[in-house]
């Protein structure tokens, strides 16, 4: 059946394409095959296509699944937008990623107790030990936001530099959320007795609210509370997807641009 997509017949095309893309995702495998063993060009081309067409559908199953889901896991959520541009990506990676970084982080902790000792431990095992920084020479990159690509290069933008400190505060059992301010993605230390905020993007710089009442009046906006309080995951997930937008037009890639936006409407708030 495979085959017959090199027909001429657009009729017969769609027939076949029709009849591979309703056996699901579980047909990949036997495409790539088919693919690797082929040097039809033309063939090829098409199942490259249906290929992508079966991922994508997956994806987005899986999407809002996850967003329908009771815990909304950072991680997973994290992991399926980076399966749109590495589809073979197992979850199975990106937990080993954190879980090394966190191990290193665990040994100093040993003689650390206060909030504020902790969270400078953090910063030093991150961006002095392991050198995670900014993508500053590549900030709109698509892979600034691919979880597997942050954990590989050590750089990334402000939400996947503050969505690694989240996940590691959370193994370390440590009061961490995101904070969406304007134009900037921060973490907070939150507790009934304690606030302070942490910019991941900038080597786990140390602030305070004062800090983000002076950054919200330079940018001549109201006040809002969602300016100081910790943030959903799944808002996490929407602010990727944006960005992804945003780098994927500054590439003048137009179709991956309507699919990243099919994406944020199926976990947009209803």
């Amino acid at each position: 059946m495979i085959s017959l997509l090199d027909d001429t017949d657009k009729r017969i095309i769609e027939q076949i394409e029709n009849k591979i893309l309703s056996l699901g995702v579980t047909i990949v495998p036997a495409l790539e095959q088919a693919w690797e063993s082929n040097l039809n060009p033309l063939l090829q081309s098409r199942l490259e296509g249906v290929i992508h067409v079966l991922q994508f559908d997956d994806l987005k199953q899986r999407l809002v699944n996850w967003k329908n889901s009771q815990e909304q896991e950072l991680l997973e959520g994290m992991w399926i937008l980076a399966t749109y541009q590495y589809p073979d990506l197992d979850i199975l990676q990106l937990r080993q990623g954190i879980e090394q970084i966190y191990h290193d982080i665990w040994i100093e902790f040993a003689n650390v107790t206060d909030s504020m000792s902790k969270i400078r431990t953090i910063n030093y095992v991150l961006y002095q030990k392991l050198k995670f920084g900014a993508n500053t020479k590549n900030f709109h990159a698509p892979s600034n936001s691919m979880l597997n690509q942050v954990l590989e290069s050590k750089k990334g933008n402000p939400i996947s530099l503050g969505v690694i400190y989240i996940l590691l505060a959370q193994k370390l059992e440590m009061p961490i959320y995101g904070v969406n301010l304007p134009n900037l993605f921060v973490v907070t230390y939150h507790t009934e007795d304690e606030v302070f905020y942490v910019n991941a993007f900038n080597r786990g710089l140390i602030f305070s609210k004062t800090d983000i009442d002076t950054y919200i009046n330079q940018l001549n906006l109201p006040s809002s509370s969602m300016f100081y309080e910790p943030c959903s995951n799944l808002a996490i997930v929407q602010r990727v997807l944006r960005n992804l937008i945003i780098a994927f037009e500054r590439l003048g890639e137009v179709d991956k641009v309507n699919e990243i936006k099919e994406l944020l409407s199926l976990v947009e708030e209803n």
